[in-house]
C-alpha cells in the first residue's frame, strides 16, 4: 500500500508487541547524533502544522538528510540533532489479490485483520520532531537542515527558532 493510506491517524492506537508476531523493527537507527555532551547556544526546531501519522521511513529519511547537511559544514562534533518521535505504532495490511481467480484464493472481508507491514509515529499540531542544538553562528545552515528535513515529511512543517537564554545572576550578587 502507498504511505498516504497511513498519514491519517483513525482509531485507537495499535501498539501492543505482544500480541502482534513478525512485528517489523523501526527503520530509525539514531535518535540522537552529534556531539552529545556539549551546551550549545541556539535551538531550532522543526515543528508539525497537522496532525498526522508519520512512516518510520519517513523519519530516518528526514534523519539521514538533516544529519548530512549539519556534518557537511562541523564534522561529527560541531551540533547536535535530536529526533523526539518514537515509531510505536504498527500499521496493517489486509493483502487483497486482483488478478482472475483471485476468488479462489482469499477470503474477502472475512478475517481482515491483516499483517504487520510497517510502523508509524503520532504526531500532534504544533509538536516538535526534530530539534537542532548549534553555536551561534549555525543558525542557518540548522534552518536548512530543517527545510530539507521537512520535505520528507508527509505534512506541512514551521521551523522554531528558540532566542538565547541569558545567563541568570542572582541577586545580591
Amino acid at each position: 500500500m502507498k504511505g498516504r493510506n497511513y498519514r491519517s491517524p483513525s482509531g485507537q492506537a495499535f501498539t501492543r508487541m505482544k500480541y502482534i508476531h513478525g512485528s517489523p523493527a523501526p527503520k530509525v537507527s539514531k535518535f540522537n547524533m552529534g556531539d552529545l555532551s556539549t551546551q550549545f547556544a541556539r535551538k531550532i526546531h522543526l515543528v508539525a502544522k497537522e496532525h498526522v501519522q508519520i512512516r518510520h521511513n519517513a523519519l530516518e529519511s528526514a534523519r539521514v538528510s538533516a544529519n548530512k547537511i549539519l556534518t557537511d559544514r562541523w564534522g561529527e562534533t560541531g551540533y547536535r540533532l535530536q529526533l523526539c518521535v518514537y515509531p510505536h505504532i504498527i500499521l496493517r495490511e489486509n493483502k487483497m489479490i486482483a488478478t482472475a481467480g483471485a476468488d479462489r484464493l482469499q477470503e474477502g472481508m472475512r478475517r481482515a485483520f491483516g499483517k504487520p507491514t510497517g510502523r508509524a509515529a503520532r504526531v500532534e499540531n504544533g509538536q516538535s520532531i526534530l530539534i537542532i542544538y548549534v553555536p551561534e553562528d549555525g543558525v542557518e545552515t540548522a534552518k536548512k537542515a530543517c527545510e530539507v528535513a521537512g520535505t520528507k515529511l508527509p505534512m506541512k512543517t514551521r521551523i522554531i527558532v528558540e532566542e538565547p537564554v541569558a545567563p541568570q545572576i542572582p541577586a545580591g550578587a
